[in-house]
């Protein structure tokens, strides 16, 4: 059987075929640039080798929270839902201590009611509000078997005033009466959390 020649036709036609598939390869690869095209046996999936940005993660605090400075923003907070109750009781003749007893406890609640029925036995709610100022820290106590904080503060209760539940007119009150001064509150954290339980008017103006 005769040996078929390497340059007859048939060699010459996979010399030529040969030849336009790697011009072929190479105008893919000169488009494809980065792309990693390969012209051999390669079966690699292609893409692009640029680097993917990812947004970092802020930072997270370890720092362990402070106490002593959560425990007086904390007073602060129950001081000022506190008032925010007393105006809604005095306003409200068949008004409870419910919402009261979420802020306040012990002798100050319990004064809270007496006082409270009393205007409203007399014919008399509050109106107006309370402010505070100056509110401050003064002493805390958290190591005790009862953790205590006391703020010391200056109330205004001069927009705080009583009138008549029927015809709503102002009630009469003593000229010289003091409608700013420096009370000195003491807070206790119970088992239900942070209670009002003194509020001491200090006699003096502020």
């Amino acid at each position: 059987m005769t040996r078929q020649s390497t340059t007859g036709p048939l060699a010459i036609g996979m010399l030529r075929t040969r030849t336009r598939l790697a011009a072929l390869t190479a105008v893919l690869c000169a488009s494809a640039a980065l792309a990693g095209c390969s012209s051999g046996d390669d079966t690699t999936a292609t893409g692009s080798t640029a680097p993917t940005l990812t947004a970092s993660a802020a930072p997270v605090s370890t720092a362990p929270a402070d106490p002593e400075a959560e425990a007086k923003a904390t007073a602060l907070t129950i001081y000022r839902g506190f008032w925010r109750e007393m105006q809604a009781l005095y306003a409200d003749r068949n008004g409870t201590t419910k919402d009261l007893a979420q802020y306040a406890a012990s002798e100050t609640l319990s004064k809270a009611e007496s006082d409270a029925q009393r205007a409203h036995a007399q014919g008399r709610i509050y109106l107006g509000e309370v402010t505070f100022s100056g509110a401050m820290v003064t002493k805390t106590e958290l190591d005790n078997p009862t953790p205590r904080v006391t703020l010391s503060s200056c109330l205004d209760v001069s927009r705080w005033q009583p009138v008549d539940a029927k015809t709503r007119e102002p009630v009469t009150l003593p000229g010289d009466r003091i409608t700013k001064y420096q009370v000195v509150t003491t807070l206790e954290k119970w088992p239900q959390g942070w209670r009002v339980v003194r509020d001491k008017p200090q006699g003096k103006k502020c």
